[in-house]
């Protein structure tokens, strides 16, 4: 049995990888697994493509989180600190595209010095065409915003700053 390859769906993830310094990236669906690796010298990205027996799935899971530097809206404040391990980083729960608002023409979920309760959008993951909301994971001030509309996210990388 044959299933029609989505070049979209591999150009998308290919473009996250790139984006991203991810070097290995699958998806899965219903229909078909995707697993993207990047080879040691950055130089090339391989595709493999395996049909996958319909039946429930899980989610598929980022192994292990690679860690990269946040892009800060004041990247000289952001050498100083990495955010990673802290508890109050509010971090990205998937791969994806990160946006801080609900559309181009709505004010942004929050900004530096606003309060916010635990379980307050904080911003959207958008993953194959599905924005995720990302709560706030206690309440507190906003001090810091460490991403931009449209940056390129993965999984475990510090968001938003709450203390």
């Amino acid at each position: 049995m044959s299933n029609p390859l989505d070049t979209k769906i591999i150009s998308r993830l290919a473009e996250i990888l790139d984006k991203t310094n991810l070097t290995e990236l699958e998806y899965e669906d219903e229909s078909c697994r995707i697993s993207l690796v990047r080879n040691p010298a950055g130089v090339a990205v391989a595709g493999a493509y395996a049909p996958v027996a319909p039946a429930p799935v899980a989610a598929p899971a980022v192994a292990a989180p690679v860690a990269a530097a946040p892009v800060a809206q004041d990247a000289a404040e952001a050498a100083d600190v990495d955010y990673t391990n802290s508890p109050n980083a509010v971090k990205s729960p998937m791969v994806g595209v990160v946006y801080l608002s609900a559309d181009p023409k709505s004010p942004n979920y929050v900004k530096p010095g606003d309060t916010v309760a635990e379980g307050d959008t904080v911003c959207l993951v958008e993953a194959m065409k599905t924005f995720n909301p990302v709560k706030a994971h206690k309440s507190g001030k906003v001090v810091k915003i460490l991403v931009e509309t449209g940056d390129p996210v993965e999984y475990g990388e510090p968001l938003v700053v709450i203390e």
